[in-house]
């Protein structure tokens, strides 16, 4: 869903395109302007390589999740290229650092698009970071490829989500809590856009169901000074915590819950920004036992997770772990794969043609490409947090949830995209 403001900037971002064309190089490659965007390709496709490009927040307070985003990508580029590569061509990464600021991540996605000519572009993490970049793909019709999970309400023509909409994380992980006899909830939460509009969701579906909001507290970006917050939500006494605080605020957060004696059994805390990265920066001591929502645990046993995770740590060490919005972005990049091979082309229009139906066996299980919004199926799964720092799961969907970003499979959830 587009507004207003978007429209501007991509308008914008249209009018700096035409300006940028000489900083791009030869135009070997410039189907995907046909239609679409104001943009025209200068993907170089003659040689024996194609540019893709890297945006992950390497440094800033997003950098704590980012950069294992970062590795798994590499990954999949290192093995891709090691089979062969794409259409025969070796992927040769640009990387760039959005160091934690969305202004970043825009100025960056349009340099990788415009001066460096990748053929696609991988990454971003917090929505305020992809709402960003979403005029400036859509402006030069390229394509991002976004991994992680995020609060729907969205849908581009230039965009893949391959980490979960709402209707495969956060409604189930607000069913499993109403199946415990969650009766209250405290929501806490980073102070833009995901957090927010996760919020205005989730507030809907428990008036609907009966649970009682009995506080909604945010705190900036890289916040970490919780007393305040997690006073209230100990006074407040509620049967548990809906937590969408993103990067190293967790740390604070959970290091306070614990100080102040408040425990998972008492008052449990389901987080949906989480996952085995996160766990080692909070310390294991202060996060056993508490909930995650996600599609994705490296503890899933299946061969080719187990496979995944030791190609993870053979290539960065015995010591790291996988998550969920790292082996998202690997998958992401294996179904672009699939996309240019089914479409034999690497424009973006012949590609945006191909995608729909294009699968991968990724190390979460089979995902399939909707055609229609872009986003993925995904298993939902909901995770406990072990001594050990690894996650496994309590309870799972049994099978892929269908995406449904608008939510419009559900009656408590009409006009929330208005």
């Amino acid at each position: 869903m587009i507004t207003s403001r978007a429209r501007r900037l991509a308008a914008a971002a249209a009018v700096l395109a035409v300006g940028l064309l000489s900083a791009c190089g030869a135009r070997v490659d410039d189907s995907s302007a046909s239609a679409g965007g104001e943009g025209t390709s200068c993907v170089d496709t003659s040689g024996p390589s194609v540019k893709i490009g890297f945006l992950n927040s390497r440094s800033g307070t997003m950098a704590i999740s980012e950069n294992t985003v970062y590795n798994s990508l590499k990954l999949a580029a290192d093995q891709i290229n090691a089979a062969g590569g794409v259409l025969g061509k070796q992927l040769t990464v640009v990387a760039e650092d959005g160091a934690s600021e969305p202004t970043i991540f825009a100025e960056k996605a349009e340099k990788l698009i415009r001066s460096d000519c990748v053929a696609a572009v991988f990454g971003g993490w917090t929505s305020s970071s992809r709402k960003a970049m979403l005029p400036v793909f859509e402006s030069n019709n390229a394509l991002l490829f976004y991994p992680v999970q995020y609060e729907g309400l969205e849908s581009s023509r230039n965009i893949f989500y391959t980490g979960a909409t709402t209707n495969q994380q956060i409604v189930p992980a607000l069913d499993y809590l109403k199946e415990k006899g969650v009766k209250s909830l405290f929501l806490v939460g980073s102070d833009y856009v995901f957090p927010q509009t996760a919020n205005k969701i989730i507030k809907a579906y428990a008036e609907a169901n009966g649970i009682e909001i009995k506080g909604e507290e945010y705190a900036p970006l890289g916040h970490t000074d919780f007393a305040t917050i997690v006073a209230k939500v100990r006074d407040a006494d509620a049967d548990a915590v809906f937590n969408t605080l993103n990067g190293d605020s967790n740390v604070a957060f959970f290091k306070e819950y614990k100080n102040l004696g408040l425990t998972p059994e008492a008052m449990p805390v389901i987080s949906v920004s989480i996952a085995e990265e996160e766990v080692g920066g909070i310390g294991v001591d202060n996060i056993a036992g508490q909930l995650v929502a996600w599609n994705y645990y490296q503890t899933i046993d299946t061969p080719t997770n187990k496979k995944f995770v030791e190609d993870f740590k053979a290539a960065y060490g015995e010591s790291k772990v996988t998550s969920d919005p790292m082996e998202a972005a690997y998958t992401s990049l294996f179904l672009w794969k699939g996309m240019v091979e089914k479409a034999q082309s690497f424009a973006v229009n012949d590609v945006l043609a191909a995608a729909d139906g294009v699968s991968f066996e990724a190390p979460e299980g089979t995902v399939t490409v909707n055609g229609e919004n872009h986003h993925i199926a995904k298993t939902a799964l909901i995770g406990k947090i072990g001594q050990d720092g690894l996650i496994y799961t309590e309870w799972s969907s049994g099978k892929p949830i269908e995406p449904d970003p608008y939510l419009k499979t559900y009656p408590w959830a009409t006009g929330l995209s208005g």
